[in-house]
């Protein structure tokens, strides 16, 4: 997928749960859930689950979406991972009320079901080891074996299942599985396992249970018991949608329906949770929201909105098959929405200090600029003008090339709602590096235009020295190099080594000091930036959200 209107967002599930309320199937409920498993930070790909179960069931009156954290792997789930679950969602706009629910909460009533298979001899207790299972499993154009312990008494499983309960095997030794079909094409379907026997603590119910059920087995279950009409899932549940209606089927209980949608990927991502751990872990990043991580704490912490990621998502919509869209559609959607919302301003990021030799050294002008030229309303700013200014070193060349038009010697160009000046010098430092700029000013150019009609090629912005902030800015850049890092297990290969770049001596006009965290703006000439939380008054911090340039843009006027 490329990008905007290449799929029809969530019309052929809107039409099945339309033809469910013609019908008057689930007596005209319309019930949706997310139930992540907190075992990390929400990421993008998560961000349009999001949208899409709480934003179906915001369609319909009535109709409600609740949070379930699919919590029943203890080993790598925490309860700061549950946080940042809820976190995300609230971020991108959306609320569960008092719909918030957890699968632990229901382990009793899993427990009594899976008792219930037990009793209808469709269910028995294993003594195959792990890699025993996955043998006796078999393969897609070979059928499985019976275990050798499928067809005990149903009086000596309940006593088994009990003893497991009661934590009297070790990890690995036994499993809970299904009685269905060790032939059947679906390897969904061959006997898959229901509980397994674990002595990891749980951050909810710590070590009362020594046992826990499987996803198949919970997740189900959890729907049923929680009356959700509509269970929307990713493809890769699809041929779990056979174990999904026989356990419910089975047991002769309240059985939602399960639809299934394809996942989305964006380009020099990574979506595998397994993944983005292993980056956090071996300390390629800080931390979960590390800003050039795909999770929505990272995707905040660099300045992405929730409008523009929720808009993406619409945008992008889901479809039947996988689909992978291009960055460069994500960038366009939040330089949208912050063209739009954010203040502007000036900052010098890698200063060249510039010196206006027939300027009075004593005096300080304020220049009226707007706050933001695609909202009227926002208003004027005041930006302080003195002898010495600091401009963009890339803004000044000693021997410019034909076609370079910002300063040089001898060149004239226009300080952003300033004057005009003209480079009459320049100095350098003791490695040859030009240290200082030299100009003369006009002062019948004032507010950047000539009277006398006169042009110029290029407009610069500035700062004044004697008024400035200086600040630590970080560049961000995407954390690996190639389009599709997640096709790869080699992933780390492509990590890109100039992901960040950290300048440390930035200067910032003086409207910028006392700037929020969290805050965006745009830097004017250079992109979109927002106070970082490590910022503080002493020593502010900023993060590049994106640049100017939208090449998403670009390549739709060609037509590409």
């Amino acid at each position: 997928m490329s990008g905007e209107g290449a799929a029809p967002p969530r019309d052929f599930i809107r039409a099945r749960i339309a033809e469910d309320l013609a019908t008057g199937r689930f007596d005209g409920r319309v019930v949706t859930r997310w139930p992540p498993e907190p075992n990390g930070y929400p990421h993008l790909g998560h961000a349009t689950a999001i949208c899409l179960n709480f934003g179906i069931a915001a369609e319909h009156d009535g109709g409600r979406c609740h949070l379930r954290m699919d919590d029943t792997n203890p080993l790598r789930e925490e309860e700061r991972f549950a946080k940042a679950l809820e976190d995300g969602i609230r971020w991108l706009g959306y609320d569960w009320g008092e719909h918030l629910y957890y699968a632990s909460d229901y382990f009793e009533r899993l427990y009594g079901f899976a008792v219930q298979l037990i009793e209808k001899g469709r269910a028995y207790v294993c003594d195959l080891l792990p890699e025993e299972t996955r043998e006796y499993r078999g393969t897609l154009t070979e059928p499985g074996k019976d275990s050798p312990w499928r067809n005990r008494p149903v009086a000596e499983n309940l006593a088994l299942f009990a003893r497991m309960r009661a934590g009297e095997f070790e990890t690995g030794t036994r499993t809970l599985r299904a009685k269905i079909d060790m032939t059947s094409p679906n390897i969904v379907l061959r006997d898959p396992v229901f509980y397994r026997i674990s002595r990891e603590p749980h951050y909810r119910t710590h070590s009362e249970w020594p046992i826990y059920p499987m996803y198949d087995f919970a997740h189900c279950l959890s729907d049923s018991i929680e009356g959700i009409t509509h269970s929307l899932c990713t493809l890769e549940f699809e041929n779990n949608r056979a174990l999904y209606d026989w356990i419910l089927d089975e047991l002769d209980i309240y059985h939602p329906q399960q639809i299934e949608f394809a996942r989305s990927a964006v380009t020099h991502m990574l979506t595998s949770k397994r993944k983005l751990r292993s980056l956090v872990e071996q300390g390629h990043v800080s931390d979960w929201d590390d800003p050039r991580m795909p999770t929505l704490a990272g995707l905040r912490r660099r300045g992405y909105t929730p409008a523009a990621v929720r808009n993406f998502c619409e945008r992008v919509g889901v479809s039947r098959r996988d689909a992978t869209t291009e960055l460069a559609f994500l960038e366009h959607c939040v330089r949208e929405d912050l063209n739009a919302s954010a203040p502007r301003a000036m900052a010098v990021l890698r200063p060249l200090r510039l010196v206006i030799e027939n300027y009075p050294e004593e005096q300080v002008e304020e220049f009226e600029a707007q706050r933001n030229p695609e909202d009227p309303a926002a208003g004027t700013r005041q930006v302080p003008f003195s002898r010495e200014l600091w401009i963009e070193r890339e803004d000044f060349m000693e021997d410019p090339p034909r076609k370079f038009y910002r300063l040089g010697p001898g060149r004239e160009v226009r300080l952003r709602a300033a004057y005009f000046v003209t480079c009459t010098g320049f100095e350098k430092d003791a490695n040859g590096e030009v240290s200082l700029v030299r100009c003369s000013y006009d002062p019948e150019t004032r507010g950047g235009d000539a009277p006398d009609g006169r042009k110029v090629k290029a407009t610069l912005h500035w700062v004044s020295a004697a008024h400035a902030q200086t600040a630590e800015v970080r560049l961000y850049d995407t954390l690996f190099s190639e389009p599709r890092p997640d096709d790869d297990e080699d992933y780390l290969a492509h990590l890109n080594p100039r992901s960040l770049e950290v300048l440390s001596d930035c200067r910032l006009e003086p409207s910028l000091a006392g700037a929020a965290a969290g805050s965006h703006w745009q830097f004017e000439r250079l992109g979109y930036f927002c106070v970082d939380p490590d910022s503080t008054p002493e020593r502010p911090v900023w993060n590049r959200t994106v640049t100017l340039r939208d090449e998403w843009a670009r390549l739709q006027k060609r037509g590409g």
